[in-house]
């Protein structure tokens, strides 16, 4: 049916096709391809751009049906490249959706992947540096590596990403701040968390913008660098405070980073704008230096989106495992390699381990990954794999399991079993008409969870409360610990 809309992942790929090159007419990679071809020999190493966002939805771009705003760039990259509709983050918090990211491992491996997430400075918790990483192994494979914003996978000096992989960083450790001040929280307590390497930054400007101009000035580095490079850009947008790029006087007036009293739609929107042309700057950075074809440029958010994001048609959000909770929009474009299309492939956040090593031509990771590279089925060259995908989150005692399109779910005691294709939103519990299907998929979780570290009364979760959340009203969890700022 050629009248559906594009972005209901429904339109064949032809279609798919001449709806993008029709978007992006004027666009096209041609100039930036012909440089590439002229200033990159044959067979040479992919660079990798891995872009990740903080919270985004996964209705959040228009190619994925946001009309509130534009995304332009993102769009572009969508049509350009491979856009995928049935991508989800490996948590629905950030340090562990991280850990599983760096590590190619479901995070309930490690004892700081059962954080959700790492709550604060002073936390014990973070990436042992022994562990293999997927900076690490492209550095030990001859790659330059660089990561330009949020780390929060520890504090030094135990943890960080210098001991983790990275040559260089230029960003914040923890899990968010102010984008102005750029402190750590507010009040007396408040501390600044932005670094260049090991040395603490006092720099003016707005967060995601600074966060752009250094990701260009990495790509820049590959004129007298001869390395290919793998460049991590973690923005923090568009996580609170809410806060877009005109409301620099907001920062001396909050109460907290949390916010819970400010924010609107127009002023995501910003965020996630002024994001979005950040993300043209570092296209553009590497359409000069001639770059642009041979680079795989990878876009995603580390988790499902907060209380302003657009998730249709989704319900949930971060904190939960619901698909709003952890369905995230993924791009993939690599001009050299990858035809535009659009995908339903199964993917999770520790695919990418996988995905980049083979792309590179590295070896293979230190330790078994529990994702799979993605790269054969979205070259054509297999059709698209099978797989069980698994979730466990301590705030009101969830689990998820998703087979095919079947979708196993516990929240507190209450078990659900959904048919994605065709209750996408999770309101028809096909429990009590499918027992037997219901009763595999809860042995199915059990008998992989019996493999994972277990949760113990320690492990910190977050959650979103009633007295915060007047949607949320029914999920508070007083046996936890609320986050204090």
């Amino acid at each position: 049916m050629r009248d559906e809309h594009p972005h209901s992942g429904r339109w064949s790929r032809r279609d798919w096709l001449e709806h993008s090159l029709g978007a992006a007419a004027g666009l096209s990679l041609g100039t930036g391809a012909a440089q590439a071809a002229e200033k990159q020999p044959a067979g040479a190493r992919p660079n990798i751009v891995f872009i990740m966002a903080d919270d985004l939805g996964w209705g959040d771009l228009g190619c994925y049906g946001q009309t509130d705003f534009s995304t332009p760039v993102l769009d572009r990259l969508a049509a350009q490249g491979q856009r995928l509709t049935q991508a989800y983050a490996n948590s629905p918090v950030c340090s562990a959706t991280r850990t599983a990211l760096i590590t190619g491992r479901y995070q309930y491996r490690l004892r700081v992947g059962l954080e959700e997430p790492i709550p604060s400075r002073d936390s014990p918790h973070g990436l042992p540096p022994e562990h293999p990483t997927l900076p690490g192994q492209l550095g030990a494979a001859g790659y330059r590596t660089a990561l330009v914003g949020k780390w929060h996978l520890g504090h030094p000096p135990a943890f960080g990403p210098l001991k983790s992989g990275y040559e260089s960083f230029y960003g914040n450790l923890g899990g968010g701040i102010d984008y102005f001040n750029h402190k750590d929280s507010t009040g007396p307590k408040a501390q600044v968390d932005f670094w260049d390497g090991e040395r603490l930054l006092d720099t003016q400007g707005y967060y995601t913008d600074l966060l752009s101009s250094r990701a260009v000035e990495v790509i820049e580095a590959c004129k007298s660098d001869p390395r290919p490079l793998f460049l991590s850009l973690h923005y923090t947008a568009p996580h609170w405070p809410w806060e877009g790029p005109e409301d620099a006087a907001l920062a001396s007036r909050l109460k907290s980073l949390l916010h819970h009293d400010g924010g609107s739609l127009e002023t995501y929107g910003r965020m996630v704008q002024a994001m979005d042309r950040g993300i043209g700057r570092v296209l553009q950075a590497l359409r000069e230096q001639g770059l642009e074809d041979n680079t795989l440029v990878v876009f995603t958010s580390d988790n499902g989106g907060e209380r302003f994001s657009r998730t249709w048609p989704f319900s949930g959000q971060k904190t939960e495992l619901l698909e709003g909770g952890i369905r995230v929009p993924l791009i993939l474009r690599w001009p050299a390699q990858l035809q535009a299309g659009v995908s339903e492939q199964l993917a999770i956040s520790m695919d990418f381990l996988p995905t980049f090593l083979a792309a590179a031509g590295a070896p293979s990771s230190a330790l078994a990954s529990d994702g799979i590279d993605l790269l054969p089925v979205l070259k054509g060259r297999q059709p698209l794999q099978s797989r069980r995908l698994f979730w466990r989150y301590k705030a009101q005692g969830q689990r998820a399991l998703r087979e095919g399109s079947m979708k196993y779910l516990r929240i507190r005691q209450h078990e659900f079993l959904f048919d994605l294709s065709r209750d996408p939103r999770e309101r028809a519990n096909l429990a009590a008409a499918q027992p037997e299907r219901l009763a595999a998929m809860r042995a199915q979780w059990e008998q992989w969870n019996a493999e994972m570290l277990p949760i113990t009364p320690e492990v910190y979760t977050h959650w979103v409360r009633g007295e915060r959340q007047a949607d949320r009203y029914g999920v508070d969890a007083p046996e936890a610990p609320a986050r204090k700022d």
